[in-house]
């Protein structure tokens, strides 16, 4: 087996051994979908992308010859016998190939981005490089795409009323970094709630996800350090590792023998060239990767990583909410003690329906981010009205309001990614990820079907995000759907009868996984049993 990824991966408790909190997990079974791109299908996507190069220095001949109008942003001639400003295999693959596919992106919204959102609708009459807007709005599209899992992205209800509470008494915007002028007492307060609804010690807020990784990782290691980063991580992660100036070595998706095989590397040959022991080793992961809907083997990289003496830094940002009986991420989803993690990092940006990030473990951590951290120090602190949406969310995520309704959310999520999930996979196509994760990337694989699909689906008002390289593999375009507690079981059908509509259109039907029976009505099975 190649990849832990191929076919469905089933998590054993043998793996758990050495981990004192794991004995209880996997009290259900724990499945990861993944399929090989056909080879046929492979062929033909990388026959397309041929093509697409092959006519595209076509195109740029004739621009440089002035037939055809350059719209890209160039060096100037005098510029171009120094260093070029722009790479050019980017900027190659942007004018020739990103701008058919651009009406596809960066849609004006002009509603709330709830279960149902407007659009603005929009033309271009030179092959998307500018847009005229018509004036009409597409209205009622089902949002397919947007993080708000839990659905607290909404301008009415108890979260909207507290915001705007706290916007009378604060204003919108502080002007200020937090060791400045810029500390609020509703700040601090959402910093100890953040502790007591993940169970550590303390925590730290920031008014960026972004940054909150990107400026934090450089913060806790250094020169002499070794960050273990997986291969897929996010790009805020990839860069605060690379502002670090630590060593970075990468290992497989998920794989805790390619882990492992580092960890005992680094241990047993040290540092290159002086072969002393590193300083530290931070093994830096997500809770789901928001690309493949997989999700993190945390209970076996918390055991590796006890067994090495290693640290280890958590990337809630899609996990935190989504994921767990509690909605406490994906600590609480296999039953572990938070306090395995040594940096548990978040954002609010998703299931929280507001803006920032947090990090939180132990008091001494996070004193010394209060120091050291660049995000704390220059940035400018979160909004009140943001950080009271927060407050507001996680108070009814954590039942403290007096009702059951963050409960009733949680419930309705896992649901509902578990009836979209199964009816995608009955329906032919090929998914990936988790079965019990919200993030379900449908694959289309070749160039051509990427902008296809996000126009056809908006045809049916039905609005999506669609994926390609660089930000994909390049044989592994997809579509990206979010699923949330906002949507019902009528939007959810609505949006698999137009998925199953436009997969035969473009026959994205490429699942080899035998498909079950349909199922028979009761009446039928009472007949059958009776015979």
């Amino acid at each position: 087996q190649k990849d832990n990824r191929h076919q469905h991966v089933r998590f054993s408790r043998e793996a758990n051994q050495n981990a004192p909190h794991t004995s209880s997990l996997y009290k259900k079974p724990f499945a990861e979908s993944f399929e090989e791109t056909p080879l046929l299908v492979a062929v033909l996507t990388y026959m397309g992308y041929g093509i697409l190069t092959v006519f595209g220095y076509l195109r740029d001949f004739l621009r440089h010859w002035s037939i055809q109008t350059c719209h890209v942003a160039r060096e100037k001639e005098e510029q171009k016998d120094f260093v070029p400003l722009y790479q050019d295999f980017e900027n190659f693959y942007t004018r020739n190939l990103y701008m058919r596919i651009r009406d596809n992106w960066n849609r004006p919204i002009c509603s709330v981005p709830g279960a149902k959102m407007n659009l603005v609708e929009r033309v271009s009459r030179d092959y998307n490089w500018t847009f005229e807007h018509t004036g009409r709005v597409v209205k009622d599209v089902i949002n397919m795409g947007s993080y708000n899992y839990l659905g607290f992205a909404d301008n009415t209800g108890a979260c909207a009323d507290a915001a705007v509470e706290a916007t009378e008494k604060y204003g919108v915007g502080v002007a200020s970094s937090r060791c400045e002028m810029g500390n609020l007492d509703i700040q601090e307060k959402l910093e100890q709630l953040v502790a007591r609804f993940l169970g550590l010690e303390s925590s730290m807020i920031f008014g960026m996800g972004f940054a909150t990784n990107s400026m934090n990782i450089p913060a806790l290691t250094g020169k002499g350090c070794l960050i273990l980063s997986d291969e897929l991580n996010h790009a805020s992660l990839v860069l605060g590792a690379r502002l670090s100036g630590s060593t970075i070595r990468v290992f497989k998706h998920n794989n805790m023998q390619s882990l492992e095989k580092l960890l005992r590397d680094a241990i047993a040959h040290g540092q290159p060239r002086t072969h002393r022991p590193w300083k530290k080793i931070l093994i830096v992961v997500e809770g789901i990767y928001s690309m493949e809907g997989s999700i993190v083997r945390l209970p076996e990289i918390v055991a590796l990583k006890k067994r090495y003496k290693a640290y280890l830094y958590l990337d809630e940002a899609h996990s935190i909410g989504a994921l767990g009986p509690n909605g406490r991420g994906v600590v609480d989803y296999f039953g572990l003690d938070p306090k395995d993690v040594d940096i548990m990092m978040g954002t609010f940006t998703k299931s929280f329906g507001a803006a920032g990030g947090y990090i939180a473990g132990k008091k001494d951590l996070i004193n010394f981010l209060r120091c050291h951290s660049h995000s704390a120090l220059y940035a400018t602190s979160m909004s009140p009205p943001v950080a009271q949406q927060i407050i507001t969310s996680m108070t009814i995520i954590m039942g403290e309001d007096g009702t059951t309704l963050g409960a009733d959310r949680i419930r309705r999520l896992s649901e509902n990614t578990t009836y979209f999930r199964r009816k995608l996979r009955e329906m032919g196509v090929v998914i990936y990820g988790n079965d019990d994760s919200p993030v379900v990337p449908m694959m289309l694989y070749m160039p051509a079907k990427i902008g296809a699909f996000g126009r056809e689906m908006l045809k049916r008002n039905i609005g999506t995000v669609v994926v390609g390289f660089p930000a994909t593999p390049i044989i592994e375009s997809r579509a990206r759907f979010c699923v949330s507690a906002a949507h019902t079981r009528e939007m959810l059908d609505t949006a698999l009868k137009a998925t199953d509509e436009v997969g035969d259109l473009l026959q994205l039907k490429y699942s080899r996984r035998e498909q079950p029976l349909p199922s028979l009505g009761w009446m039928a099975k009472e007949s059958l049993l009776q015979d």
